[in-house]
């Protein structure tokens, strides 16, 4: 199906990411989205009366966030709209897309501010009170750590989600490393040329405000605290999980930052464009949970619910993204989907960028924009595992030029 909600071209932007406890770690991340924000309409020259609704994602609280996405807007000048605040772990850059074409295409709104951000550094410890417990005394947790950590109906630590996937499909640490060498030399694909790439996307070098928003801290060259690895440097590696298959350098690290997509109707999605000849068409959203503990075969049914609306099949996809927190992701969905793994995650992922939850989605999907829009356009697929065994996807369509 074709929803009736387009991305006008150019029209996103991410910042690029920081390793936790990185240059982002103090900073806010509700208002630090704001700056973004308001900074990257400004280049665009789209005015702030543009917009009429809007939606904010998170998946870690910061003080003041229970005011969501109508203190984000004002923060950003765009006083006049609303809207939801959503968290569904990594799969919150899906979902927020999603809310704001549902907006769009029940005729609510016309044009939608996706906004998703996340600070995964310094966390907040929160106290549950119980006035029933022994002398008064509640429980505590610490957001980021603890929930890390232990999924509560498991329990169990989300690498167990990947050792079980490994163990019941018996994919083994040297070809998890496969995948990590692949997927770093994609990255630096990216970085060609000065990080052209990124650049169509990301303003580079990036300026990081101090709390005060008074006057840079710091400027960030690009994607901070990135590892690159080598063969032998990966093969000396222990599993984290004794008798395990997944090392420290087959998954992810915790990251911070922020993106957005802007959301439109035909019409005005034409009028706010960069290039009106380059459309960008929703095609189809698909969600899904797997087993128990079974995170990473989440991401595959997830991807045919959406191939599936949109009347697709995998084969005619032109180019595929994956949130990827641990490489044997990558190994399953290949292995499943006849997908050659060669041509995933062309540019990088969130194995090599990192992983800040709420925004890695929507990078995902950016980077995804502007692989099919380097190859004049196609079909393109995201997909990617969450918090609690689930998953979301998105195809879309980029024609024109």
């Amino acid at each position: 199906m074709a929803y009736q909600a387009e991305i006008p071209y150019g029209c996103y932007w991410s910042t690029p990411f920081a390793r936790w406890q990185g240059a982002f770690a103090s900073l806010n991340s509700v208002e630090f989205a704001a700056h973004v924000v308001k900074s990257e309409l400004a280049k665009r020259g789209i005015p702030a009366q543009a917009f009429d609704h809007g939606v904010l994602g998170f998946s870690v609280p910061q003080k003041h966030s229970f005011y969501g996405l109508p203190w984000l807007a004002g923060m950003a000048g765009i006083g006049q709209i609303g809207g939801p605040t959503l968290m569904q772990a990594c799969a919150t850059g899906v979902r927020v897309l999603l809310a704001g074409a549902q907006e769009i295409e029940t005729g609510l709104s016309k044009v939608s501010l996706t906004v998703t951000c996340d600070r995964t550094s310094n966390g907040p410890h929160l106290y549950y009170p119980n006035p029933r417990a022994p002398g008064g005394t509640g429980s505590h947790e610490d957001w980021v750590m603890d929930n890390f950590g232990c999924d509560p109906l498991g329990p169990h630590a989300m690498v167990a989600t990947a050792e079980n996937v490994a163990k019941k499909h018996g994919i083994g640490t040297s070809e998890q490393h496969e995948v990590v060498l692949r997927r770093e030399a994609q990255y630096r694909e990216a970085l060609a040329d000065d990080s052209a790439f990124l650049k169509r996307f990301m303003t580079l070098p990036f300026e990081v405000p101090d709390p005060a928003y008074r006057k840079t801290a710091v400027t960030l060259a690009g994607d901070e605290g990135i590892n690159f690895s080598t063969a032998e440097g990966l093969a000396k590696l222990k599993p984290v999980v004794q008798e395990g298959t997944v090392t420290y350098g087959a998954q992810t690290h915790p990251a911070d930052g922020n993106a957005a997509i802007v959301l439109a109707s035909p019409e005005r999605a034409q009028e706010l464009s960069r290039d009106p000849k380059i459309r960008i068409r929703l095609r189809g959203f698909g969600q899904s949970r797997a087993a128990l503990a079974y995170m990473p075969e989440a991401p595959i049914p997830a991807a045919q619910a959406a191939l599936a609306q949109a009347g697709l099949a995998i084969g005619k996809m032109d180019a595929i993204k994956t949130h990827n927190p641990f490489a044997l992701n990558d190994v399953l969905f290949s292995r499943s989907t006849g997908v050659d793994m060669g041509r995933m995650n062309n540019f990088g992922c969130s194995l090599v960028w990192g992983h800040p939850q709420g925004p890695m989605g929507t990078r995902g999907i950016i980077e995804l924009i502007e692989e099919l829009a380097l190859r004049g356009g196609g079909f393109g697929l995201f997909t990617g595992c969450a918090a609690g065994d689930t998953a979301m996807a998105v195809v879309l369509e980029v024609s024109g030029k």
